[in-house]
């Protein structure tokens, strides 16, 4: 998927996201991010949106001044439908004025902020619309393809120089040197081997023998290395070393507590 694929994508999860969780209990706790409320789920959707509009709409070096700017969600549920839909839309505006090459802070430690940020909000839409559906008993229903693309944000941005750089914890536990994990989409062209080395996980788009190999549809995989679903509430084949791929499950924490 392209830049505007992506923000396309995101406009069209966002809007589902926000038909459920309209009107509904603020106070209802997110069974897969324990610490959360429906009202923090939908604050963390829209304030994340509204930020990355302010990154690359103005162009952005450094995340400081947007992070200043948070604008929480309202408190009344009935008006969070509207407050989602414009902040996906100020989003879409932002992507629109600018060009992949456009210098944007880019967090992964890379130099392409723009395409980053519009993959990761698409991840982030994702995800997250899993969550609204646990906590409101809707039916998580996500294209192979977009959930293929949806699995490479998140594997990209977990082995990204800057996620190893800013997660000492991270770093820690995954270190190591040369065993591998192979995660394999069986509905849709997918497959990724992460490859545990001193100072990375190095991510290959590629098939290979590994200690750990994770076949199933990519739904599955999706909110499993997400930590949304369970692996034994999944179809998912799990071969090889187990007890390496809980490790890398208990260390798939992109947002603390989430």
């Amino acid at each position: 998927m392209d830049t505007s694929a992506y923000v396309q994508a995101v406009a069209e999860q966002t809007r589902t996201f926000a038909e459920w969780v309209d009107g509904r209990d603020a106070t209802a706790p997110v069974p897969t991010c324990p610490k959360w409320t429906l009202a923090d789920l939908v604050d963390h959707v829209g304030a994340v949106q509204r930020m990355v509009a302010m990154l690359v709409g103005e162009r952005l070096s450094e995340p400081d001044s947007a992070y200043a700017r948070y604008a929480p969600a309202p408190a009344d549920s009935s008006q969070w439908r509207t407050w989602l839909t414009e902040g996906a839309a100020e989003a879409e505006r932002a992507f629109a004025s600018v060009t992949d090459d456009t210098p944007v802070w880019d967090p992964s430690g890379g130099a392409a902020g723009v395409p980053f940020w519009s993959r990761r909000l698409f991840g982030e839409a994702c995800v997250h619309r899993a969550d609204a559906a646990a906590t409101l008993g809707q039916r998580y229903d996500l294209a192979p393809e977009l959930a293929v693309a949806a699995t490479e944000d998140w594997l990209a941005t977990m082995t990204s120089r800057g996620y190893w750089e800013n997660r000492p914890a991270f770093a820690d536990a995954l270190r190591g040197n040369g065993q591998t994990l192979h995660f394999h989409a069986t509905d849709a062209s997918g497959e990724w081997t992460a490859r545990r080395e001193p100072d990375e996980v190095a991510l290959e788009r590629t098939h290979a023998d590994a200690d750990v190999v994770v076949t199933g549809p990519a739904t599955d995989l999706l909110l499993v290395l997400s930590r949304r679903r369970p692996p034994e509430a999944s179809t998912l084949d799990i071969q090889g070393d187990r007890a390496m791929f809980d490790l890398w499950i208990e260390h798939m924490n992109w947002v603390t507590d989430a």
